[in-house]
């Protein structure tokens, strides 16, 4: 576990650590067969990273109904952060479809971790395995450590690009305040405020507004 936790620090980006905690699934946990970390953004399902068969489907199938084990365990309130499906084969009342189509692409059985929540969004980290009875509790410990890298590894990757949204917003503003002073001899504060107005006024984001007047600027026409 020592090693693992460090090889999965040593990756040089998020996508390459993600890779890296799907593969090191499917070596490392008895009968998992595939594993891979899915994402739900605005009710779409993204597949960050997959290793083995079964995996970009499996997400797709629960996107596009809306149901499956990811679903539910995002939806529940007790804190319960880790599911187990024993035995795909036999019915599952709570999702009838996205079970049926599991056990055509040979799922037999399945476990995940939930990652984050956010609103209606979430990730989870999910492991397959083709045969009934695959995963028991000796699966935890690698399973909470995997699931901790990604869930560290995604809040890295939201907070960064957060920041550099905040950041290329803030200069593409200071920049359109610099042309208004230049062009229309303003002070910093009334530039400011003429793109203010300009933003209330047509219902226009601030850095759009600030956008509109780099590139009229820089337009030779």
């Amino acid at each position: 576990m020592a090693l693992l936790a460090r090889d999965l620090l040593a990756q040089d980006s998020v996508q390459a650590t993600l890779d890296a905690i799907a593969a090191s699934a499917v070596k490392l946990v008895d009968g998992c067969d595939a594993a891979g970390i899915l994402t739900v953004r605005k009710g779409r399902a993204v597949t960050l990273a997959a290793c083995g068969d079964m995996v970009e489907e499996s997400d797709r199938l629960q996107g596009e109904l809306g149901e499956g084990p990811c679903f539910d365990l995002a939806r529940r309130k007790d804190g319960e952060r880790i599911y187990r499906i024993a035995d795909m084969t036999q019915p599952q009342p709570a999702w009838q479809r996205f079970a049926a189509a599991a056990r055509t692409l040979g799922m037999g059985s399945m476990t995940g971790v939930l990652l984050y929540t956010d609103d209606a969004d979430f990730g989870a980290l999910n492991l397959y395995a083709r045969r009934p009875g695959a995963f028991g509790e000796d699966i935890a410990t690698a399973g909470w450590l995997l699931a901790s890298h990604a869930a560290v590894a995604l809040a890295d990757a939201r907070t960064i690009d957060q920041l550099g949204h905040a950041m290329e917003t803030r200069h593409a503003i200071g920049e359109a305040m610099g042309i208004l002073m230049e062009r229309h001899r303003l002070s910093e504060d009334d530039a400011f405020n003429v793109l203010r107005r300009i933003s209330q006024h047509h219902n226009i984001k601030l850095r759009d507004v600030a956008q509109r007047v780099r590139a009229e600027h820089t337009d030779p026409a």
